[in-house]
């Protein structure tokens, strides 16, 4: 088939949106014909077509996303099999959905006059409108359509909003590719600029507000000396947050290291991955650590969409409340003081990544643009 995918940003330093996008093409490639429409292009595979679409309007965003929605229209209206969007734009056969619903997030939780008056504030916000009414033409039911969401909690949220569109909407969870190769734990440490003693935290996020870094700031300032923290990310919030560990008396141990080329080497070097986010879609970095070996502590299924997957105290420690930062450190040092423990989350957690490989994901696709592919005339 000829597929064209779209996502704005085509780089493995994006978020999870992008990697999952980015794995899937990786699997795709050796028996379709790929193209990639993207704005930011950090990607290279074998048989992929890439198409830069121009950035003309960084500042509003919204307005930068109306622009890539109408440019990719023009660009893959015809010729395709499948248009697989990874991002709100009203076109596309197939959508998948890595986010909480725009709906939801607008009028969800509100009732009364606080609903009326959030209904108003939309009506004249341009940004809002646009947003809201991609997702609603996303969700619309059609012939030849399907909408793909990342995990069930996200599903079970979308059916909420859109009840109409279950019959088109499936869950395909994120894959994991497994290490090809391994170094040594010391070897990574001295890689990446680390003391090769002591126990070694790891937080993976390009929102640190958003995934509980300030809990577990706040954990890790009653923990032992010897233990210390990574936090890799691409993010503006660095400042504050490096500001915070000053003030906490623990920059010491605290060691923000920014996007890595090659994030594996932070998954090789520490000893447990910490994941207190407070909202995450299905949250990668989970099943990547595990496929690492390394014991997850995680924030519950109403945070995390991944836990789903989990069962406490055999695939990882869960948080049913990831802001309780003495819960968070007592998690982190039952992990540390019990190999026991350490080890059964780690055969576990492996067992369950061998058991999410982006192969199988790439595979239920397929069946999906099966059902979706229309050759478009040219």
């Amino acid at each position: 088939m000829k597929i064209a995918v779209l996502n704005r940003v085509f780089a493995s330093t994006g978020g999870g949106a992008e990697r999952y996008s980015i794995a899937l093409v990786e699997q795709l490639a050796a028996r379709h014909e790929i193209h990639v429409f993207a704005q930011e292009i950090g990607h290279q595979w074998p048989h992929v077509r890439y198409h830069r679409v121009s950035l003309l309007f960084k500042r509003p965003r919204w307005l930068n996303q109306l622009w890539y929605a109408c440019i990719t229209w023009m660009r893959t209206r015809k010729g395709f099999d499948v248009v697989h969007s990874h991002e709100n734009v009203w076109h596309g056969n197939l959508q998948t959905m890595h986010v909480k619903t725009v709906s939801h997030s607008l009028f969800g939780d509100r009732k009364g006059l606080a609903l009326v008056w959030r209904r108003i504030s939309t009506a004249f916000s341009a940004r809002l409108i646009i947003y809201l009414l991609f997702e609603q033409v996303r969700m619309s039911v059609k012939d030849n359509r399907a909408v793909v969401a990342v995990s069930e909690s996200l599903r079970e949220e979308f059916l909420a909003e859109y009840p109409k569109s279950r019959k088109i909407l499936h869950v395909i969870t994120p894959g994991v590719n497994l290490p090809s190769n391994s170094i040594s734990k010391s070897d990574a440490r001295e890689i990446l600029g680390m003391q090769k003693d002591g126990s070694l935290l790891l937080f993976i996020a390009n929102d640190f507000a958003r995934k509980g870094l300030n809990a577990l700031l706040l954990a890790l300032r009653d923990i032992p000396l010897d233990v210390r923290l990574m936090v890799v990310g691409n993010t503006d919030q660095v400042f504050r947050f490096r500001t915070q560990a000053e003030t906490l008396g623990i920059h010491s141990r605290v060691h923000f290291l920014g996007l890595l080329e090659h994030i594996d080497l932070a998954y090789q070097a520490a000893d447990v991955l910490v994941h207190p986010t407070l909202e995450d879609s299905f949250g990668m970095v989970v099943l990547e650590a595990m496929a690492h070996r390394l014991p997850v502590i995680v924030s519950d299924r109403k945070y995390c969409g991944a836990s789903a997957l989990l069962t406490n105290r055999v695939h990882a420690l869960l948080l049913e409340d990831p802001e309780n930062v003495s819960t968070l450190e007592k998690s982190i040092l039952c992990i540390l003081d019990s190999t026991k423990l350490s080890n059964r989350l780690r055969d576990n957690g492996f067992r369950l990544a061998q058991e999410h490989s982006w192969r199988a994901a790439a595979m239920a696709y397929e069946e999906i643009y099966s059902m979706v592919c229309v050759r478009h005339q040219t």
